[in-house]
Parts: structure tokens; C-alpha cells; sequence
């Protein structure tokens, strides 16, 4: 079992959310599920046998889904970074993230349909920003901070001007 697993707070989606984030990766999977029984939905307020807790792996990390209602919603302040190594990667991405209500933002930042802020982000922009030669990496930053989701060839122009 993994040290630290984030856990998720939904207001009735986590199934749904935890099925759509599973799709999105390959090497993903659904989890154990825990349902309401009479006695927990007594507390809850949820119906007898819908889900409570629902757990998922992406990529070998484990999160769990709760619907937890809608006392809390998700803010920008917790995000998940999403390593790209292609324009086609960040593309693909940014492309299944904004369908159905997401929302872009800026600099390879956006927020699913669930309100859940993730990050897609390019390896080679963060070599580009960490390199040495600070022209090279501020032309970089300068560009990245024009884009909504990233244009790896523009930050190469950019890098190479």
C-alpha cells in the first residue's frame, strides 16, 4: 500500500469520475467499492447501495472517490500534473479533459468536468526552463505564459531564437 493516497471529495460523481479518469490512461483500473448500506446511508444521506467510496490507480498511483455532497468543491489551489513527452500526448490529453464542461486556463492548466484542476505539461518545457542559459529559458517562460494548452513547437522556437 502506498504511503500517502490523495483522496478525492465529490459531491455524487465519484464512480462517473473515477471511470472517466480510468479510461483517459492506460495503465489504469477500478479499484475495491464501497456502497451504502442501510446504516451508512442513515449517516450519509445516500441511497442504500450507491457508492460511497470508490477506489482507482492511474499510472500506478491509487486515489479514492468519495461523494461526500456538495459541501466542498475543488479550487485551483491542488492541481495533478499530467507528464506529456509529445504534442500528440498533450494534445490528447487537453482534447479529453475539456470535453463536456472543462474549462482551459493558462500555461497547460484546465479543469475537467468535475471541477478537478490538472496540469498538461510537456518534459521538455520544464528542461527548457531549468536550462542554464537564463535567455534561453526566460524566452521560454515569455512564451508559455502566451499559451492556454502548450505548443511544444512554438517553446522550441522560442528556446532557439
Amino acid at each position: 500500500m502506498q504511503k500517502i493516497t490523495p483522496f478525492l471529495w465529490f459531491d455524487d460523481q465519484a464512480e462517473e469520475a473515477a471511470n472517466f479518469y480510468t479510461s483517459l490512461f492506460k495503465h489504469s483500473k477500478i479499484g475495491r467499492i464501497f456502497r451504502n448500506t442501510e446504516e451508512v446511508a442513515e449517516k450519509t444521506g445516500g441511497p442504500v447501495g450507491s457508492v460511497l467510496t470508490i477506489e482507482f490507480e492511474i499510472e500506478g498511483q491509487k486515489f479514492v472517490a468519495l461523494n461526500g455532497g456538495p459541501l466542498f468543491k475543488f479550487s485551483e489551489s491542488i492541481s495533478f500534473v499530467i507528464n506529456c513527452e509529445t504534442q500528440e500526448e498533450v494534445d490528447y490529453f487537453w482534447e479529453k479533459l475539456t470535453a463536456d464542461g472543462g474549462e482551459e486556463s493558462a500555461c497547460g492548466w484546465l479543469k475537467d468536468k468535475f471541477g478537478l484542476s490538472w496540469q498538461v505539461t510537456p518534459t521538455v518545457l520544464i528542461d527548457m526552463l531549468h536550462d542554464s542559459d537564463e535567455k534561453k529559458s526566460g524566452r521560454v517562460m515569455q512564451a508559455m505564459l502566451q499559451m492556454q494548452k502548450i505548443d511544444i513547437k512554438a517553446l522550441k522556437d522560442a528556446y532557439e531564437r
